[in-house]
């Protein structure tokens, strides 16, 4: 997450092309104007979706791109967006108009929210709300020529950035993205991590004013949120040496690629990989890691065009095995909610989404999509090593339950003579509930879930970042727990990783490895600097510390 010394900045234009409004249309009649509005929604709709298909046909890591434009593409179906500029216009407003001021509404309240969740998501309504204005107004201002005009290695700074106009500027063609607002859980920020793009977020009052930094020569470390303005012969000749430096350690790591991981002392360590889609596997060797650690399905529910049926879902496992080739892959069961609403499946409008209805709670809610996903694991667990990981388990008759709809699934395939094994059923240990009870669950196997750990045990949202130091994943309770969870599953006989982002982190591991976790899942993209970083870990001097 770095960018070379010498890349210049580029500002975003003051104000957004898609909101700058040409004078306001005379009022026609009511009903006319909400024809125009729908009208522009259609148009707005059909766009979405033909960028959708674009990024699916890419055959590049686009399933977090994706995701986010079905959900923008859900808001514009849903009635009641457009319910209150449908007021407006009835009242007499003309439909540019009561869109913009109805859909502004609705984003200052977003801004304002208590919950970080909901002020993330700020941006992506104001880019549904410009991606209609630009259909009402069309000619008004072209987006994609302003694009065009980015230099290549530019430093782009702007005040926020909506997810469809950072999805329209070709990947290699930015050098890094700075932003005086912004969030680092917003879908801009996810979108720049998947991309590889340093970013850093929130440099309003910390920067000049946009316009005078135009041209300026500049630095960034997106690792450390470091950004430095026009820096002078010293500074940039030291941040080459940190450039070399990281370039180096890279190496290092890279030459432990396809080797088994080691501590420094001998310990074998087991390193899986984390898969969001199945494009992930086109970019790595199966002979890298052991397996895939954490397979996430959401990516099938994503897409705009409905839940998956089992023979899709049972054609991506398949894949995802064949690829393995005879390595463990386990599966996460459908994790939705929370910050990853589907539209159509997730309820809409919880007062606090991470503590509502999300995970196995929504499966168990909607047992018939739970059903067809259970069918096709099963299926695909006859072609390999399959493992069925549950999230947001809480209770033992919880897991208890999905094992009894796999049996009863499982049954009804035998009738209908469609091959099909029962896999092994793990869960994953997100909920301090379970962590403390553990070896209570009837588990095949435990996978930490840092991330959500973390945020329930500190009472921080995983993504407020002014108190990220209180939710740290190596703070004293979480390595209690961690170790308690450990235990357990070394007295049950099964084994525990560790799969959230803390195992991804090589300042982490040697913290968690002293915790006595032995495996660890992460991002393909960290496999060497993790493996580099067990491999500078000697476990036995901590044990004897301990």
């Amino acid at each position: 997450m770095l960018t070379g010394p010498g890349a210049r900045v580029y500002p975003d234009p003051e104000g957004d092309p898609a909101a700058i409004a040409a004078a306001e249309p005379a009022v026609r009649d009511p009903a006319l104007e909400a024809v125009t509005l729908a009208r522009a929604l259609a148009v707005a709709v059909k766009e979405v979706q033909a960028l959708i298909a674009t990024l699916g046909a890419a055959g590049t890591r686009n399933d977090d791109a994706v995701g986010i434009l079905g959900f923008q593409l859900a808001l514009m179906q849903d009635e009641a967006l457009a319910a209150p500029a449908l007021q407006a216009i009835a009242a007499g407003r003309p439909a540019v108009e009561a869109w913009r001021s109805a859909l502004n509404d609705q984003i200052r309240w977003y801004q304002t929210a208590e919950d970080e969740y909901f002020r993330a998501r700020a941006s992506d309504l104001g880019d549904v709300r410009d991606r209609v204005l630009d259909c009402l107004q069309r000619g008004s201002s072209d987006v994609g020529d302003w694009l065009a005009e980015i230099p290549q290695g530019a430093l782009l700074v702007a005040g926020d950035l909506a997810p469809s106009r950072f999805l329209a500027i070709e990947p290699r063609r930015l050098g890094a993205l700075l932003l005086l607002q912004g969030s680092p859980s917003s879908h801009v920020a996810m979108l720049a991590r998947a991309r590889g793009l340093p970013m850093v977020v929130g440099l309003d009052g910390g920067m000049l004013p946009v316009r005078e930094c135009q041209g300026l020569e500049a630095t960034v470390d997106g690792n450390r949120g470091e950004v430095v303005l026009d820096p002078g012969e010293a500074a940039l000749a030291e941040y080459a040496d940190h450039l070399r430096r990281e370039a180096d350690i890279d190496a290092a790591a890279e030459s432990l690629r396809l080797k088994s991981a080691r501590t420094a002392d001998g310990l074998p360590i087991r390193i899986f990989i984390n898969v969001s889609d199945l494009s992930d596997l086109e970019e790595i060797d199966a002979a890298s890691c052991d397996g895939i650690g954490l397979a996430r399905t959401e990516f099938l529910f994503q897409d705009g065009a409905g839940l998956p049926d089992e023979e899709t879902q049972y054609l991506a496992y398949r894949r995802m095995v064949d690829w393995a080739g005879g390595r463990i892959v386990t599966i996460r069961t459908l994790d939705a909610g929370g910050d990853k609403p589907i539209a159509g499946l997730t309820i809409e409008n919880e007062l606090n989404p991470f503590l509502g209805v999300r995970g196995l709670r929504l499966s168990l809610a909607r047992e018939e999509v739970f059903r067809v996903q259970l069918r096709a694991l099963a299926r695909a667990a006859c072609h390999g090593d399959i493992r069925v990981m549950v999230p947001m388990v809480t209770m033992p008759h919880e897991l208890a339950q999905v094992r009894h709809m796999l049996e009863e699934e499982l049954a009804a395939l035998a009738r209908a003579r469609v091959p099909a094994v029962m896999p092994v059923i793990g869960m994953m240990v997100e909920v301090p509930a379970a962590a403390l009870m553990a070896e209570t669950f009837d588990a095949g196997f435990f996978s930490i879930g840092s991330n959500d750990l973390a945020q329930y045990v500190s009472a921080v949202g995983r993504d407020v970042g002014t108190l990220a130091d209180l939710a740290s994943p190596t703070q004293p309770a979480m390595l209690r727990l961690i170790a308690e969870v450990v235990a357990a599953g070394h007295r049950r006989g099964i084994e525990t990783s560790l799969c959230g982002d803390a195992a991804g982190d090589p300042e982490e591991i040697a913290a968690l490895l002293g915790t006595g976790l032995r495996t660890l899942s992460v991002a393909p993209a960290q496999l060497p600097r993790v493996k580099l970083a067990v491999a500078g870990t000697r476990v036995s001097s901590q044990v004897a510390a301990g």
